[in-house]
């Protein structure tokens, strides 16, 4: 039997015509080389954001029989009722569902560590669909591992979020946003609206993250009707399927704590907005008058009264959407690192991350140009305006970079397509070689991993950066947390950063989670750690804390001390703990310390005891 009956293996047929069959193919290798490089990772459950440690836990508290929409964390801050969680179910299921399959072939511990490896890379495969699919819409047919390779390649920032282990939301919705761009650049219209609306549903639905993007996608499809009235029939399915899908993802995975006028996940606020939106979008393409200044007007009208509906009905969500106290956002929101804009990170972060997003948005223009009498002109403006408010984003914060790394690959995909080629063409076989590769090494932006190494950081590492470093490695080791197993289980009063490891790698309960939602728990631990030592057990008996751990100069750490340099947590890394605090020995080689809370001793003007007894390690 001939694997190819027609005449042989013809490479451009394949590419054309077999191109979603390829786009899998490379998908598996790519799974494949990740699980193989990540192996470690994965074998000891090296979840290295907090997120991803919460989401395992909500994972196992779904199997454990914990109710659909109730997605409280009763592992921490158990004493006051656990942590509100703002996300929903959506995510958990094929991590759930992972985790289910492979259990009766190599038990529970090993199944949580495959899903955790596995579950990252099937939003991948999405996205490397959506993507191939992109580009041949807009550059051309055979082209699309062309994309591929830049995004797997060049998109550091974005491919982060696919890793084996990277559990959390991020990658599902950047294939939503990947899917949004190749409905706007679909040229069957009502395909194209459908699956603009459905990919916003979908993203909306998983967390609020993606809503800028989910805006401007909708900006982008009613400024196409604006220009061309044929565009009504994809503004009509768009905003069906964007109120419809947004009030179906409401009604299956809005948790019990969303069904509250809330501004930082899908509440009854973004769900009436979005079927107002969709209503609203589809009576206009109803309408659908022929002039376009008539148009325009319309779709003015109508963004004017959506704005100020939303305004006037939820005044509360025109601020930050988290929604917390001035005093949460200066002692903890304000400082994370991802949070801030692109220009405050030392060069040598942000270079990087700018550089494909410009060379991408340059290539949309060119692309917009060259096919501004084409069929792909508008597909090609929508590219471009999308890939402008990406990089625009930065500007706000850096956790844009994955989004902007992805939406910067159609543009480089098609300016790869006019320089690699004209070095092709050259006579000179010097250039016909390394010209495509100079190329290619330029366009994708590759060329500024490897420049920056050129040149010198701007701070070298402190001897205090790099013992934070081995801090925050340390402390979340599976075999670090396993010298506290010996403990009978306890609420741990601990940092906010390590609650989420604490309650994944051990039976014992933590007090708070980086989670803005719980501005209580977290303030309390930053009170009770900055503040004097005689506040500290009045905070952990409110949280019926029965130890206090600590991690010496973990990350979190360091803004105590910098807060208050004689605090309580200060007192504790000088070895200095007050005579209510009984010292507990713990295995050698563990990175903690931990003491015992005695509340029954009365109050004195003692307030220092001799260093924790701790073995050498």
């Amino acid at each position: 039997m001939k694997l190819w009956p027609s005449g042989g293996f013809r490479p451009k047929h394949e590419l054309e015509h077999h191109w979603l069959v390829w786009t899998l193919f490379v998908w598996v290798l790519v799974a494949a080389w990740l699980i193989w490089d990540r192996w470690p990772n994965i074998y000891w459950l090296s979840l290295g954001d907090t997120d991803d440690n919460m989401r395992l836990m909500q994972v196992r508290a779904l199997l454990a029989g914990q109710g659909w929409y109730d997605l409280r964390q009763y592992r921490l801050d158990p004493a006051l009722g656990g942590l509100d969680i703002h996300w929903s179910r959506l995510v958990d299921l094929p991590i759930a569902g992972l985790i289910l399959l492979l259990k009766p072939f190599i038990g529970t511990a090993m199944a949580e560590r495959w899903a955790c490896g596995i579950a990252p890379l099937l939003p991948l495969s999405l996205t490397m669909i959506a993507m191939s699919a992109t580009v041949r819409r807009l550059v051309a047919p055979a082209v699309w591992p062309v994309g591929l390779a830049i995004l797997l390649t060049a998109c550091t920032s974005t491919v982060m979020m696919y890793m084996p282990m990277r559990i959390d939301h991020h990658g599902w919705q950047l294939a939503c946003l990947t899917f949004t761009v190749a409905g706007l650049a679909d040229p069957r219209r009502a395909r194209g609206g459908a699956t603009v609306g459905v990919s916003s549903a979908v993203s909306l639905t998983i967390g609020m993250e993606m809503l800028p993007y989910c805006a401007m996608a909708g900006a982008i499809v009613g400024l196409r009707w604006v220009w061309e009235a044929a565009e009504a029939r994809r503004l009509m399915v768009y905003g069906l399927t964007l109120s419809g899908g947004t009030a179906l993802g409401f009604a299956l995975f809005a948790s019990n704590a969303n069904q509250a006028m809330r501004c930082d996940a899908l509440t009854p606020v973004w769900l009436s907005t979005m079927t107002a939106a969709g209503g609203i979008l589809f009576v206009l393409a109803l309408v659908n008058p022929e002039r376009r200044w008539l148009r325009l007007a319309l779709a003015a009208g109508a963004g004017t009264a959506l704005a100020g509906g939303f305004a006037g009905m939820f005044p509360q969500c025109l601020g930050r959407p988290e929604g917390v106290s001035e005093e949460l956002a200066q002692t903890w929101l304000n400082n994370v690192r991802e949070a801030r804009p692109v220009y405050r990170h030392p060069f040598d972060t942000a270079l990087p991350i700018v550089v494909l997003p410009v060379i991408g948005l340059i290539g949309a223009l060119v692309a917009t140009w060259r096919a501004r009498r084409g069929a792909a002109f508008t597909g090609w403006v929508a590219v471009a305006l999308f890939t402008a408010f990406a990089g625009l984003m930065l500007l706000w914060q850096v956790r844009a970079a994955p989004a902007a790394q992805l939406l910067a690959v159609p543009g480089a995909t098609a300016l790869a397509c006019v320089v690699v080629p004209w070095f092709l063409r050259q006579k000179s076989m010097l250039l016909r070689v390394l010209g495509p590769v100079v190329a290619f090494l330029l366009i994708s932006g590759l060329f500024a991993g490897y420049a920056i190494k050129l040149f010198p950081a701007d701070k070298p590492q402190s001897g205090s950066s790099a013992r934070v470093g081995q801090a925050n490695a340390a402390c979340a080791r599976v075999t670090s947390m396993r010298t506290l197993r010996g403990i009978p289980p306890a609420i741990m009063f601990t940092h906010v950063d390590m609650g989420p490891r604490l309650i994944v790698l051990t039976h014992h309960y933590g007090i708070a989670g980086p989670y803005h939602r719980n501005e209580r728990a977290i303030l309390d631990v930053h009170r009770a750690f900055t503040g004097p030592a005689a506040g500290f057990r009045a905070i952990a008996a409110r949280h019926k804390a029965e130890y206090v751990l600590i991690c010496p100069d973990l990350a979190e750490t360091t803004v105590y001390r910098s807060r208050n340099p004689n605090g309580f947590y200060a007192m504790l890394h000088q070895g200095r703990a007050p005579y209510w605090l009984e010292p507990v020995t713990l295995p050698e080689g563990s990175p903690f310390r931990l003491w015992k809370i005695r509340y029954d001793l009365p109050e004195k003007r003692v307030s220092v005891r001799p260093p924790s007894p701790r073995r050498p390690g």
